[in-house]
């Protein structure tokens, strides 16, 4: 892991198996506006929020209750210049046990602060996984976004251009 990828960490008292079926499960904590599987090795899905953020993703990696590895094969961004930011960077998930706790390490390989759509990543992930994806893993429910259905600042601002 570089310096310049963005991580967040989560811990829970769930077993390593409930957080990893909440991370497969990304309707129930990113988006309720995805299209194909998503869980298991070579799944393909298209995550989109309104017109403003669209990408393809493959999971390369998937070892059960252990570790997913996402590759965003393909991505558009409304609001930067370079529309492809995204494009070959790999979002990966990494559950461990560490005293009795799951610990989920969320790492967005290749997101880095020269990217001009890194504070809003930053932030959007730092909401999906501290906040959605924990509620998935520990009640059961989390707070995808969906059309007309914005879960961070910045997408309310930038559903409203």
């Amino acid at each position: 892991m570089s310096a310049t990828d963005f991580t967040t960490t989560i811990k829970t008292d769930q077993s390593p198996k409930e957080a990893f079926d909440a991370v497969t499960n990304v309707r129930g904590w990113w988006s309720e506006e995805i299209e194909g599987n998503t869980a298991q090795l070579n799944d393909v899905f298209d995550y989109h929020y309104e017109d403003i953020h669209r990408c393809k993703i493959k999971l390369v990696e998937v070892i059960p209750n252990q570790k997913i590895v996402w590759l965003v094969e393909e991505n558009y961004f409304k609001f930067t210049k370079d529309e492809t930011e995204w494009t070959g960077t790999k979002p990966t998930f990494e559950i461990t046990e560490k005293e009795g706790k799951t610990e989920l390490q969320f790492t967005h390989f290749g997101l880095n602060p020269a990217y001009e759509c890194f504070e809003i990543c930053r932030d959007a992930w730092t909401n999906y996984i501290q906040n959605s994806l924990k509620k998935l893993i520990t009640t059961g429910k989390g707070e995808p976004n969906a059309t007309g259905k914005p879960q961070t600042e910045n997408e309310k601002k930038l559903s409203e251009k």
